[in-house]
């Protein structure tokens, strides 16, 4: 019977309800698409820079961020491999052999970031067979490259063909080699698209004189949500010669623009909820000020504050349910069609993202989190709203509001 009640009351003034919910539909609606975006884009600036290459969580000799050179390497024992296995979070690791090398191809030279890594837990990390454009993957036992096309376009160098290796090996010795071009890569970071050149760690490990020696550890995570605990546990068991680093520690700029632009966000959420709010708020003390004599009347014949107080949140609580669950349903389509076919940016826009190393395009976040905060939200400061009404009924004097 309330709810009955409820229903018909809301659409007595059919035309002051619908002005209200598509507020509330368009602020929903709005704040969903403005955050799916913000996720969205913080999942693939993550993405670019850690699931394309450096992994949630690294393992160096202690110093080697600071000084990444050749000389701050370590050997892979079977001592550190048993405790990274005791790991629960840790599926597996990818060790690599990193070092700034010339690359030469006829009379052009270029610098290039040469890795050396495993082939095939190398693509259980970032996939790197599905970046080949053209050619084939190579293999453990291998004495060839991949090399991103950027570089290869650079230097004029085409698939098939030999690409000269040199620099400074482990411990000052000369570094020089040639290699046959296998494939060619197509990485999304267009810093690494025009530096990274990939061979296997073992041909690696002879080309600069450091058998047996890497440079780095990459983790894969069984869950990257619980990569802290990891750290911590590492680092309790290791010795200090390792230091032991997730992505958020190696790359802070990242982490903190992050969090700078996550509080943007909420702030300017704020100010719009607290927009759409005042006039909500707006709405029910017109609400509750026309039906002044109405209330007077109800309570005269028998119907006790407290219910009257809960009709009127009910009225409060359904119409914010009307919006909410618009807001919800409108934005759904559009957060899936944008996620599909992201928003890409050309021209400046483009070179701007391109030169920080980062793919232009934006796409949405398919959360769940984002449509049930935002609901969430929107049914609390209701909450706070609806408590108007409450308040005046308690004050109403009925025989006054029947002289109204």
């Amino acid at each position: 019977m309330i709810l009955k009640l409820i229903w018909r009351n809301l659409w007595r003034n059919h035309r002051r309800t619908l002005i209200t919910t598509a507020s509330i539909t368009f602020a929903v609606m709005f704040c969903i698409l403005m955050q799916s975006f913000q996720k969205g884009a913080f999942d693939n600036l993550i993405k670019n820079v850690v699931g394309y290459y450096s992994g949630y969580v690294q393992i160096h000799k202690s110093g080697y961020w600071n000084e990444r050179v050749l000389d701050n390497c370590f050997e892979l024992n079977d001592t550190l491999i048993h405790k990274i296995k005791q790991q629960k979070n840790v599926l597996d690791f990818v060790p690599r052999l990193e070092t700034f090398t010339l690359a030469s191809f006829n009379n052009t030279t270029k610098a290039c970031m040469l890795i050396g890594t495993d082939p095939i837990k190398e693509k259980q990390l970032t996939h790197l067979n599905e970046k080949i454009i053209e050619g084939t993957y190579f293999t453990i036992d291998d004495e060839s490259v991949l090399i991103a096309e950027g570089l290869a376009k650079r230097l004029n160098a085409k698939l098939n063909d030999t690409l000269v290796l040199f620099g400074q090996a482990y411990q000052g010795t000369l570094a020089a080699g040639k290699y046959k071009i296998i494939g060619l890569l197509h990485l999304a970071s267009p810093e690494m698209n025009n530096s990274f050149v990939y061979l296997p760690l073992k041909a690696s490990q002879v080309l600069l004189n450091s058998e047996n020696r890497i440079t780095t550890l990459a983790l894969i995570l069984d869950n990257p949500l619980e990569k802290i605990p990891l750290v911590s546990s590492l680092r309790t068991q290791l010795s200090s010669e390792y230091e032991i680093m997730d992505w958020e520690e190696m790359m802070p700029e990242i982490s903190n623009h992050i969090k700078a632009d996550g509080a943007s966000f909420y702030i300017f959420s704020a100010v719009l909820y607290l927009i759409i709010g005042f006039g909500f708020f707006g709405t029910v003390l017109m609400m509750t000020a026309e039906r002044k004599r109405e209330f007077g009347m109800l309570i005269s014949i028998g119907l006790k504050k407290i219910n009257l107080g809960l009709i009127l949140l009910g009225e409060t609580l359904l119409i914010t349910a009307l919006g909410v669950a618009s807001g919800i349903l409108l934005s759904i389509p559009l957060v899936v069609y944008l996620n599909r076919n992201p928003i890409q940016f050309t021209g400046e826009m483009a070179k701007a993202y391109e030169k920080f190393g980062f793919e232009p395009v934006i796409p949405t976040a398919i959360d769940s989190t984002v449509f049930i905060s935002q609901a969430g939200f929107v049914l609390i400061l209701t909450l706070f709203i609806g408590l108007y009404p409450i308040w005046h009924i308690h004050k109403l004097d009925a025989v006054k509001a029947l002289r109204n």
